[in-house]
C-alpha cells in the first residue's frame, strides 16, 4: 500500500511547473500555451504579451492552477516579451539569465533557513525556445541565446508556425538545425533512458522528430463531420493535433504526460545542484549572532584569494599605467629634442643668412670705399697740378715786372 499513500499525499500536496516560452514577437507562443494546456491563459481581457507594447526585454510570470482528475498544477508560464525585437539585441538574453539565477538563489536560501516545510519550487524546468520557421537555419541570436542558457536550464527547440513550410522544406529545416547545434556544442534536453523497449521506441521517434515543428490553435473547425482544432487556409485545415501536419501531440505527451517529472529531476539534480555546488564552493553559511545570521557570506580563504587575485590586477593595471606615463614621457622628451633640434638648425641656418648678408654688404661699402678713395685722388692729383701752373704762371708775371 505505500505507493498508494505517497500517490494521495502527492495529490493532496499538488503539483508545481514552471515554463518559460523565449521567442521573437509573433510566433505564436501564446496560442500554444493555451492549446498545451487546453485553457485560456492568455485572453481578451489578458493579451500575450506580443500584442503589449514593450521596448526593452522584461520577463513575466502567469499562473494559473489547471486542475484534471483530482489532480492540480500550479502551472507557471514565464514569457519573455521584447526578446529579438530591438535593432541592437546585443544581452538581450541576460534578463532570461537574472530571472533564472535569481530562482536557483530564491531555492537555496529557503533550503537554507531553520523552517524548511514550505519550499515553493519557482525553478524554471523547461524552455521552450521558438525558431521562426526561415528554412535558412539559426540565427546568431538563437545560438548566442542556447549557448548562454543551455547549462541552466532545459532547452527544447520549437519550429512555430510549421503550417508556412511544406513537408519537405521542414525536414530539411530540421537537419540544419540540428547540425548547427551539434557543431556550436549546445546541450539541449536529452532524454531519460530506459529499460523498457515501448519507451525506448517513443524516445526514439521524439529525437528524430527535433526540433518539433508545432502548430498552434485555439479555433474549432469542422473537418469530414469532426470537430477538430486546427486553422483553415484557403487550400485546407492544417490540424493541430495531426501527427502528419505537426508535432504538436508529440510536445504535448512529453511536456504534460511522460516527461514532465524527469525535466523537473534534471532541473533539480544537475542544472541546481551545479549553480548550489559553484554558490557554496565560495561561500559559507556565517554563524555570528548578528543581523546577518543565516545570509550567505565569502569564506576567509575565498575572500582571501579574491583579495590576492584583485591585488594582482591591481598591480597589472598599476605597471600598465606606469608604462604608459613612461611611455608618454619618452615620448614627449624625444619630441622636445627634435623640436629644439630643429629650433638650432633653423637658427644656424637664419644666422649663416646674416653672415652672407654682412658680408655682401660690407664688401659693397668697401668697393664703394674703393671708388671714392680713387676719385679723390684723382681730384687731388688735378688741384696739385692746377696750383703747380698757377704758381708757374705768377713767377712768369714777377720776372716782367722786373724787366
Amino acid at each position: 500500500n505505500l505507493p498508494n499513500q505517497v500517490y494521495r499525499k502527492s495529490v493532496k500536496r499538488g503539483f508545481e511547473f514552471t515554463l518559460m516560452v523565449v521567442g521573437e514577437s509573433g510566433l505564436g507562443k501564446s496560442t500554444l500555451i493555451n492549446s498545451l494546456f487546453l485553457t485560456d491563459l492568455y485572453s481578451a481581457e489578458y493579451p500575450g504579451p506580443s500584442h503589449r507594447i514593450k521596448k526593452t526585454v522584461q520577463v513575466e510570470e502567469s499562473k494559473v492552477l489547471v486542475k484534471e482528475g483530482g489532480v492540480q498544477l500550479l502551472l507557471t508560464i514565464v514569457d519573455t516579451p521584447g526578446f529579438g525585437d530591438a535593432v541592437d539585441n546585443s544581452n538581450c538574453w541576460q534578463p532570461v539569465i537574472d530571472y533564472i539565477d535569481s530562482k536557483f538563489e530564491d531555492y537555496l536560501n529557503t533550503e537554507s533557513r531553520v523552517n524548511r516545510r514550505q519550499m515553493p519550487d519557482s525553478r524554471v524546468h523547461c524552455c521552450l525556445y521558438f525558431i521562426a520557421p526561415s528554412g535558412h537555419g539559426l540565427k546568431s541570436l538563437d545560438i548566442e541565446f542556447m549557448k548562454r542558457l543551455h547549462e541552466k536550464v532545459n532547452i527544447i527547440p520549437l519550429i512555430s508556425k510549421a503550417d508556412t513550410v511544406t513537408p519537405e522544406e521542414c525536414q530539411e529545416f530540421k537537419k540544419q538545425i540540428m547540425k548547427e547545434i551539434q557543431e556550436h556544442k549546445i546541450k539541449i534536453y536529452e532524454f531519460p533512458e530506459t529499460n523498457d523497449e515501448e519507451e525506448m521506441k517513443t524516445v526514439r521517434k521524439i529525437k528524430d522528430r527535433l526540433p518539433l515543428a508545432v502548430v498552434g490553435s485555439n479555433t474549432i473547425i469542422k473537418v469530414n463531420g469532426k470537430q477538430v482544432r486546427g486553422r483553415q487556409y484557403p487550400w485546407g485545415v492544417a490540424e493541430v493535433e495531426n501527427g502528419e501536419h505537426c508535432d504538436f501531440t508529440i510536445l504535448r505527451n512529453m511536456l504534460i504526460r511522460t516527461n514532465m517529472q524527469d525535466l523537473k529531476d534534471v532541473t533539480n539534480y544537475v542544472h541546481y545542484e551545479n549553480y548550489r555546488s559553484r554558490k557554496l564552493a565560495a561561500v559559507t553559511c556565517n554563524g555570528d549572532n548578528n543581523e546577518n545570521k543565516g545570509q550567505l557570506t565569502k569564506s576567509p580563504l575565498a575572500q582571501m584569494e579574491e583579495e590576492r587575485r584583485e591585488h594582482v590586477a591591481k598591480m597589472k593595471k598599476m605597471e600598465q599605467e606606469m608604462e604608459q606615463v613612461f611611455e608618454m614621457k619618452v615620448k614627449e622628451k624625444l619630441q622636445k629634442l627634435r623640436d629644439s633640434e630643429a629650433e638650432l638648425q633653423r637658427r644656424l641656418e637664419q644666422m649663416k643668412k646674416n653672415l652672407e648678408a654682412q658680408h655682401k654688404e660690407l664688401e659693397e661699402k668697401r668697393r664703394q670705399h674703393e671708388e671714392e678713395k680713387a676719385s679723390w685722388e684723382a681730384q687731388q692729383r688735378i688741384l696739385e697740378e692746377q696750383q703747380l701752373e698757377a704758381s708757374r704762371t705768377l713767377e712768369k708775371h714777377k720776372k716782367k715786372k722786373i724787366f
